[in-house]
């Protein structure tokens, strides 16, 4: 099936693993801007981001349905297996919104040409970009 692969109506989640849920929580919320869709138990919280579902979930061993797979925060925020870019009309803009809401840049937006760019992270160490294209 070409269109709606496997089926229609899907939705993409991302599941962003994290040692503190009421933290995680408050970054997406206050900082970023996300809506809390719903809770559950104080282990996950769904969220709905710029048209997109982001799931930070709490670490635990393996269950049932996922044999042998331990969820973990990310160990070593200079090595990165998984990051998200929010594109932004105005990247100097949007910067200067999250540093005030207390987002931690790596830099200040760096203009490559193509395009403008930063780099953040969440309270777990998640890489976070802004970036505006040209």
């Amino acid at each position: 099936m070409e269109n709606g692969f496997p089926t229609e109506g899907m939705e993409l989640t991302h599941i962003l693993v994290v040692g503190d849920m009421e933290r995680s929580r408050s970054f997406f919320r206050d900082v970023l801007g996300a809506t809390i869709y719903r809770e559950y138990g104080g282990t996950s919280c769904v969220l709905k981001f710029q048209g997109s579902w982001s799931l930070p979930v709490t670490g635990g061993e393996p269950t049932d349905d996922k044999l042998g797979v331990t969820f973990a925060p990310p160990l070593d925020p200079g090595s990165v297996g998984h990051a998200m870019t929010i594109r932004v009309p105005d990247c100097e803009a949007a910067y200067g919104v999250l540093e005030s809401r207390g987002a931690g840049f790596l830099t200040p937006p760096v203009d490559l040409s193509a395009e403008i760019r930063c780099f953040f992270r969440d309270p777990d160490g998640h890489l976070l970009e802004i970036s505006e294209a040209r």
